[in-house]
């Protein structure tokens, strides 16, 4: 049930990580979107492990709690599956062909692109124009993944009283908001390259987007919760006590010397890290600036340092800045959950005015 060429009116994206659900309603009118709701639940440890549903229980309760805050307008859901169980592939085929016909070609061709059973694939597919080399061939993204994948995510979704319109990969949600981002700095060059470095509970994946595409990315295993972990058994803390320290402070003096900054430490290594690799894998365009996305993005003096380490400006994201907000929506609020809406955002863009 992917849609890449259609979108709905009303759409709600729901982002479903290892730490939280989160959810967002978007209203397009012209170019500008209006938010209209938006929630932010978090889930127990271990209820989603690697973007996979692990006690689904849990999830479908903390999702319809989360919908019963946001109280949405609409009930039809935008939900991604994450890049790793995604096959994209870029196909070139007669230009001639309808899409009954592209439909059918992909099915019979389907061992040379998807590497398991077609019996067991959700698929779908978008034109993308006449091939830059060969005018009579036509250029054909191809996304697909396992039923399972879908069926997981979209069964929540139903479980949780919503309605599952449309299943994008997270990847080109993740482009769509940082296409706004661009739009909010006043950027459009094709040409502009800047790296995205998103920091969830358990994983960092650095990107790297020119002209608003990724042409680079590489996750590692390492996130906010290992900081919080940290504080939870350096100071006797329960999980929800630590993660609560962590954002608003209060803990003792030695926590920046023996805590924060070896967290720190290890986390701007790993960015440069990445960028390293993406500079050893090719000829690749030169990274001008970095942007901070994830919930553990605004971790007190990360962009700093990080600025100071690369010799690059820094940024967290905010998806939201030229967007006008429902007054019925805490503004305050929502800036302070803006780095990690990315997804969630990119989602809720597909809708139409």
């Amino acid at each position: 049930m992917f849609g890449l060429s259609k979108s709905a009116k009303g759409l709600i994206g729901v982002d479903i990580t290892s730490a939280t659900i989160k959810l967002i309603e978007l209203r397009r009118s012209g170019q500008q979107y209006r938010v209209e709701s938006y929630a932010v639940g978090p889930l127990r440890e271990g209820a989603v492990v690697e973007r996979r549903i692990r006690n689904m229980d849990e999830v479908v309760d903390v999702l319809r709690r989360v919908v019963d805050r946001a109280r949405p307008h609409s009930r039809r859901v935008a939900i991604a599956v994450p890049a790793s169980a995604a096959i994209t592939k870029t196909l070139t085929l007669p230009a001639s062909l309808s899409d009954e016909e592209i439909e059918a070609r992909i099915q019979l061709e389907s061992d040379k692109h998807i590497p398991f059973p077609f019996n067991e694939v959700a698929f779908d597919f978008q034109r993308l124009g006449l091939n830059a080399r060969f005018g009579d061939q036509q250029d054909v993204l191809l996304v697909a993944c396992r039923q399972q994948d879908v069926g997981q995510i979209t069964d929540a979704v139903v479980q949780a009283g919503l309605e599952p319109a449309a299943v994008d990969v997270e990847t080109f949600a993740m482009e769509r908001a940082c296409s706004e981002l661009r739009r909010t700095a006043g950027q459009s060059g094709a040409s502009e390259c800047v790296a995205l470095v998103d920091i969830g509970a358990t994983m960092n994946s650095f990107h790297v987007l020119r002209g608003g595409r990724i042409i680079y990315s590489r996750d590692t295993v390492f996130g906010g919760r290992q900081l919080t972990e940290e504080i939870r058994t350096r100071y006797g803390l329960s999980l929800d006590e630590a993660g609560l320290a962590k954002k608003r402070g209060g803990l003792p003096d030695d926590y920046l010397t023996n805590v924060l900054t070896p967290f720190l430490d290890t986390l701007i290594q790993q960015i440069g890290r990445s960028l390293q690799l993406y500079y050893t894998a090719g000829r690749n365009p030169e990274v001008k600036k970095i942007i901070l996305a994830g919930g553990s993005s605004i971790i007190p003096g990360l962009s700093e340092r990080l600025a100071a380490d690369s010799g690059m400006p820094v940024e967290i994201a905010n998806p939201f800045l030229r967007m006008k907000v429902s007054p019925r929506i805490d503004v305050h609020t929502l800036a302070g959950d803006a780095p990690a809406m990315l997804t969630a955002c990119g989602l809720a863009m597909r809708a139409r005015a």
